[in-house]
């Protein structure tokens, strides 16, 4: 295990350095991460993951068209046409700031838990997004299973079972990091004494109320330590992947630290725990805590933006301590925008309160909280 927990440093972090990857659950939180706060984010690596804001709030759909496609595959577009929309209301960063990035894309051929083609949609959903074909790197061509493959590992390549790393004779994470970063130095044995443990509850109170474990990992180069120059890699484990699960397995053994030893890169290893609604450990990307899961103002990605703000990198440290967000509209943006859900025959409810508004033609004025919860009720600003 990694040493006792200790407060996260401030440290000297390049402002355009900062970049994100993740598996399964840890990939769609990569990836709403880096649309959310594509102005922070300038790269995502998506091991078995899918395209920004898939499930759209809706557990069914997370199963059967973001994980399986038995209900059609995500529609790009459309999503893409969600996102423009909440970068219009300002709940996620403007899409155009995505332009310069990169992204690393990964589907086991051997991987019955997010299929084929949820992988290409997320790939179809960055291109039209307008990045670039030859800043995205899609590899599908491994017979891996639903896991972050390593040189070496106790699991077979095929495989899908715990700890869900596995050994494919290929180094993923190198792969990701030169593919977002461009040219780096060979890597090299990690520091044991430099993989750290952190409290995640100065970042989120109660955090296993809301999918997020007491403490998370961080690995910290001695150069960067002592004040030099770096970048910071975010990295999100998947489902069955919590320190209850597998400690720190994670972020010792898919080899980030030992390109961060050689590169001057410091990996932030956010940790995730089984939560009501959450039996399996995952990352919050179909709202099982926070109908806002998706936005800035949702509570796991609020508490990650504040780590990263902690160390050095360019997020907003704290959101807005006290608003109140007026919706007047008619219900059927509201339903739109993801501040009311279908609740009967052309009936509308508010999204967390449950509040009936009314039906889905007529209009409905409705509040934002602090939280991100909606109501038909003012809420104190």
């Amino acid at each position: 295990m990694a040493n006792s927990a200790e407060p996260l440093p401030g440290m000297q972090l390049d402002p355009i350095g900062t970049t994100a990857s993740g598996l399964s659950s840890g990939a769609y939180m990569a990836v709403q991460l880096h649309i959310a706060n594509s102005r922070s984010i300038i790269g995502a690596g998506v091991v078995a993951g899918g395209p920004y804001f898939c499930a759209e709030g809706q557990l069914l759909t997370a199963l059967n068209r973001c994980m399986q496609t038995l209900i059609g595959q995500p529609d790009t577009r459309a999503l893409l046409s969600r996102a423009h929309a909440l970068a219009d209301a300002g709940r996620i960063d403007p899409l155009a700031s995505l332009a310069n990035d990169r992204v690393y894309l990964f589907s086991g051929t051997q991987d019955g838990t997010v299929t084929r083609p949820v992988m290409d949609s997320a790939r179809d959903f960055y291109r039209q997004a307008g990045i670039a074909e030859q800043s995205i790197k899609y590899v599908n061509d491994i017979p891996a299973g639903h896991a972050f493959i390593v040189e070496e590992a106790a699991n077979a390549c095929g495989i899908t079972g715990n700890p869900f790393i596995n050994d494919c004779d290929y180094d993923q994470a190198g792969d990701i990091l030169r593919h977002l970063y461009g040219a780096l130095e060979p890597p090299s044995a990690m520091g044991e004494s430099r993989l750290l443990e952190f409290d995640q509850s100065e970042f989120l109170a109660d955090p296993e109320i809301h999918g997020m474990a007491s403490s998370g990992f961080i690995y910290i180069p001695a150069t960067c330590a002592a004040g030099e120059p770096c970048r910071l890699h975010i990295a999100f484990a998947g489902c069955k992947q919590t320190p209850a699960d597998i400690g720190d397995l994670y972020a010792r053994a898919t080899g980030y630290n030992r390109w961060a030893e050689t590169n001057r890169l410091v990996i932030l290893y956010p940790q995730s725990s089984v939560s009501s609604g959450n039996p399996n450990g995952c990352w919050d990307w179909w709202g099982y805590d926070d109908p806002a899961y998706h936005t800035k103002r949702g509570r796991q990605m609020a508490a990650i933006a504040r780590m990263a703000a902690r160390l050095g990198a360019p997020f907003a440290a704290e959101l807005p301590s006290s608003f109140c967000e007026m919706d007047d509209d008619w219900n059927w943006s509201h339903w739109l925008e993801d501040r009311a859900v279908m609740c009967g025959w052309f009936s509308v409810c508010v999204v967390g309160s449950g509040d009936f508004v009314g039906f889905f033609y007529s209009s409905s004025t409705l509040y934002e909280s602090p939280e991100g919860a909606f109501s038909t009720t003012p809420c104190t600003s």
